[in-house]
């Protein structure tokens, strides 16, 4: 990996420069990479702010400095350029030989971390908007755990909300059906539950909208679900069960997981809303309303907050608008005036809690194995579903909330809440990971049976719409992309096993998915596109996979035809001359394949600072395009001269550890054979 070699090449120059001038303090400054290997492999450009305040010119600086540093591990010299730039070239062969023992996994380091992520309403079937949170937000937990934080995964589920209670409706004045009438539908091997729910619910939003009035019904629906002990509360607690599981096999085939399943029922039944609100109300950061349009509401004064709220409120909260003043404006109803808690009121608990400021905790209780074999632990509020040995969860030093960015608002009155309380360190530290929605392209829509009108086709891409039923459930895109790419696997591999030919196309449509996900930029709203996803030679997760195939296969090819096994390929190396290495021919891209591998470990702190994970997807891109163009202009298995023959594999083998690395990252796996 490269980022040690530049933390000490900084820490090292930072040195010599206090030892030779003391007085002209250390500027901030960056260590770079040059634009070719023959100007060097890394380079400072401090002698430029020094110049300045030494009153020197910079070449002279750079000499100064290049002349008192010191030996430096792995840096095999440091040249100071005419035009004052330090040029450090590396040890070569110390830096790929060093890099090819096993990897050490990295000691847990920092601060605890909780990443919430998926958070999907357990109302109906996981749809294609849930893929790019749960990739973002499961890429994130993999680059922290590859940095050694100590990341806690929690997925909130949402069963007391609106969104449930509209399919307990559904199924009690649509279709009049009991709680072991809707129980046997679930056991039925088709429709999956999820998918019934989806249309159940659909059907209930036109219900609505042909009677207002009616949406009485769903107001005392979500007052029996809150206050529990009833049979609405028990059809919507055995609806979002089921759902849950469902969405649990969707994201398990995504390859993504969780360490605890946090319910909104259990926030409400341990009355952790209600020691949230005493803090609030002790500390004054929420006030009744006695006048207005708010009058008997509880409100939390808002400053500048990121995001608009939401544009028509939650159910039973005034909705924005409506004659309110500008003080109104400012006020956020955390209580409402017939004493339910808003969304943001229980979300305050929550966050609350996750920073261990809240005081209590949940009881907790096992609620499935994980693909692993550990158990996926879950919240309860009941005292006899408790089980013993759960871990220890909550008390974290940082929080990540990956939720879209129409929530934007929403969470910055978490932090706000936080600040007020007199946590600003927990507030800093309290981050919204957002992300704009996705729609489908035009080809794409009508591939998976959707009618694009006029007015559509002339818009850039399709939205879709669950509460209206026009969306794309996961599954269905997973089904279809992996039946695509079985096509393809066969077409390329006629005598492969159907089993092995399943896997293989498990894998792809998968990393076509995942890739697609994060190769934009969060802030974009992007057009989800099947063949660009899939297309084996373009910028997708298939190429990729491709690459490492590819390599893999160079070593089969060694043990089959010579009988060299990877291991005898790279013994004994450090005897061994390494003149292509080292560019004694001029031509440095052997040494420029192993340097950008080596990269990794920078991009991954690059893309944690910055939350922008399109650049690890364009690094690892990029990557396979500068492999893919030595393979075909350098031989490996064919190269006459074995010392040669030895380096090259040995530079394919660093490479292929280092993008399966990044494919990992992203949570994608490499099939034997593509």
């Amino acid at each position: 990996m490269l980022l040690p070699v530049e933390q000490e090449i900084r820490h090292q120059v930072a040195d010599t420069i206090r030892r030779l001038y003391p007085d002209a303090g250390v500027p901030e400054f960056a260590v770079e990479m040059p634009p070719n290997r023959a100007l060097g492999d890394l380079a400072v450009a401090v002698a430029f702010q020094l110049a300045r305040p030494l009153r020197k010119a910079p070449r002279l600086i750079a000499q100064e400095i290049a002349a008192a540093l010191g030996p430096m591990p792995g840096v095999a010299r440091v040249d100071a350029a005419p035009n004052g730039y330090l040029n450090c070239f590396l040890d070569r062969r110390q830096f790929l030989l060093s890099r090819l023992a096993p990897a050490a996994s990295p000691r847990a380091a920092g601060v605890k971390t909780i990443v919430e992520h998926t958070a999907i309403n357990p109302n109906k079937a996981a749809h294609i908007g849930h893929l790019r949170n749960a990739a973002l937000g499961d890429t994130l937990v993999r680059a922290l755990r590859f940095t050694g934080t100590p990341v806690e995964v929690q997925n909130y589920i949402d069963d007391t909300g609106v969104q449930v209670a509209d399919v307990v409706v559904g199924f009690r004045e649509l279709e009049r059906l009991t709680l072991a009438q809707v129980r046997a539908i679930a056991d039925r091997p088709a429709p999956p539950f999820d998918y019934y729910c989806w249309d159940l619910y659909a059907r209930v939003t036109e219900w609505y909208e042909e009677d207002k009035a009616r949406l009485a019904v769903r107001a005392a629906a979500l007052h029996d679900i809150e206050h529990g002990g009833n049979d609405t509360a028990a059809l919507a607690a055995f609806i979002a069960d089921r759902i849950v599981r469902r969405h649990l096999q969707t994201m398990a085939r995504m390859n993504v997981d969780y360490d605890l399943l946090t319910w909104e029922s259990d926030i409400i039944r341990l009355h952790f809303w209600n020691r949230a609100f005493e803090i609030l109300k002790a500390q004054g950061a929420v006030f009744l309303q006695t006048k207005g349009r708010l009058a008997g509401c509880w409100v939390m004064r808002i400053e500048e907050a990121g995001g608009a709220p939401p544009a028509d409120g939650e159910a039973g909260e005034p909705e924005a608008g409506g004659g309110e003043t500008d003080e109104e404006a400012r006020e956020k109803v955390i209580v409402r005036s017939n004493g339910t808690v808003t969304y943001v009121g229980k979300d305050i608990a929550y966050q609350f809690w996750k920073f261990g400021r809240l005081g209590v905790d949940f009881r907790y209780r096992t609620f499935a194995p994980r693909p692993d074999g550990r158990p996926l632990w879950s919240t309860t509020s009941d005292t006899e579903a408790a089980a013993p040995g759960a871990p220890t969860f909550g008390r974290a030093g940082r929080i990540y909330n990956v939720i879209d960015v129409r929530q934007s608002y929403l969470q910055a009155l978490l932090s706000q809440a936080l600040r007020t309380m007199g946590h600003a360190e927990e507030a800093e530290n309290s981050i919204h990971f957002s992300y704009e929605m996705v729609a489908l392209s035009h080809a794409t829509a009508r591939e998976l049976g959707y009618a694009v009108s006029d007015e559509e086709g002339r818009k850039p891409f399709v939205e879709v719409s669950g509460r209206k039923g026009l969306g794309v459930k996961a599954d269905d895109l997973l089904n279809t992309l992996i039946g695509k790419a079985a096509e393809e696997v066969a077409r390329r591999n006629p005598d492969q096993p159907a089993a092995e030919r399943d896997r293989t196309a498990a894998m792809i449509g998968v990393a076509a998915v995942r890739y697609f996900m994060v190769k934009f930029s969060r802030g974009k709203v992007i057009a989800f596109d099947i063949d660009e996803a899939l297309n084996f030679e373009g910028e997708s997760g298939p190429y990729l996979q491709y690459a490492v195939v590819r390599a893999n296969n160079i070593f089969h090819k060694f043990q089959d035809r010579e009988g060299l096994g990877e291991a005898d390929l790279l013994a004994g190396l450090d005897s061994v001359p390494a003149p292509e290495l080292a560019g004694e021919d001029g031509q440095h891209d052997l040494w420029a394949l192993v340097l950008e591998a080596g990269r990794l470990d920078q991009v991954v702190d690059q893309v944690i600072r910055s939350l922008e994970f399109s650049v690890l997807a364009k690094y690892a891109f990029g990557l396979a395009q500068m492999f893919n163009a030595f393979y075909h202009r350098y031989p490996v298995l064919n190269e006459e001269r074995a010392d040669v023959r030895r380096w090259r594999a040995a530079g394919v083998a660093y490479f292929r550890a280092q993008l399966t690395r990044a494919l990992d990252l992203m949570g994608m796996a490499v099939p034997a054979r593509m």
